[in-house]
């Protein structure tokens, strides 16, 4: 079974399509691909199938490593966008792709750039149940109260402004986030992103992923932290500094956001036929 490997700001994720995999996607199946030592290792896995309604070019899941599916993944959306550009499924600039966060609308602005209009946030959601319309509030984790504000672009983000990038940088997330993308406050868990003003427009930002733990971006995290700063006043657009790069998100007046960034191919590759029995065990 072939597959495609892809990383966007070392974020990587394993491509497939829907209609070569002889088995489905369980979350034994996907924790299997994703261990870097038994599988192939990567943060995710993309699935693509035909749309279900017209007017779509193709249906994207997405996959965490623990298994669980994703709503919506920024920098997994990049990669499977310009897959699906490459691989033939359309030679149109802009078109729409189904997820389960809903309608997403990429626009193809180089062989490997694209903008992606990620829709309108919203600071109040049924992710964040205790929290009112601003969707702001405080968690405890490692003996400190963090302030947040919460936000639903796709998938549930809780964004900690802080001081400094200096600060940014000397956190111990694996320490800090587990307990808050599994705070009661969030009965579907959370996505983590902390960040702090550089200069007017900038930001340094780190992300805890819900279902993955501490990785070097995340498009939806950026956007979280993005929409995070300019509620607090920040100028949009806004450039979010990641450990593996940096993206560019525009917020509007009335929260909607356009994410732009890169993503490229690693690899191409064909299962062996000893780790797909190894899968097909695991897809019962």
């Amino acid at each position: 079974m072939q597959f495609e490997k892809w990383q966007a700001l070392g974020n990587d994720y394993i491509i497939v399509e829907a209609a070569n995999l002889p088995f489905a996607l369980t979350p034994g199946v996907v924790v299997r691909i994703c261990d870097p030592h038994l599988g192939i290792g990567a943060d995710g896995v993309l699935e693509l199938s035909p749309p279900d309604e017209p007017g779509f070019v193709a249906r994207l899941r997405i996959f965490n490593p623990d298994g669980s599916e994703a709503e919506l993944s920024g920098n997994g959306a990049r990669e499977a966008i310009l897959y699906l550009r490459r691989a033939g499924w359309t030679e149109a600039r802009q078109f729409s792709i189904q997820t389960a966060a809903g309608e997403i609308r990429p626009t193809i602005t180089g062989d490997t750039t694209c903008t992606v209009d990620m829709g309108r946030a919203r600071t109040a959601s049924k992710d964040f149940p205790a929290g009112g319309q601003d969707g702001t509030g405080e968690v405890a984790s490692a003996g400190r109260t963090w302030a947040f504000q919460h936000v639903s672009i796709g998938n549930p983000q809780c964004a900690i402004p802080l001081a400094s990038a200096a600060e940014v940088d000397d956190l111990d997330l694996p320490a800090i986030g587990p307990a808050i993308e599994h705070s009661d406050l969030f009965p579907n868990r959370t996505n983590v992103s902390w960040y702090a003003e550089i200069e007017p427009g900038v930001i340094r930002a780190r992300i805890f992923e819900r279902g993955v733990g501490e990785t070097m971006s995340s498009g939806t995290g950026a956007s979280g932290a993005a929409v995070a700063y300019v509620l607090r006043g920040g100028d949009s657009p806004v450039t979010v500094r990641l450990d593996g790069g940096q993206l560019e998100v525009e917020v509007g007046e009335d929260l909607h956001v356009n994410l732009t960034g890169w993503a490229v191919p690693v690899y191409r590759g064909e299962m062996a036929a000893d780790f797909l029995k190894e899968l097909h065990a695991l897809a019962r």
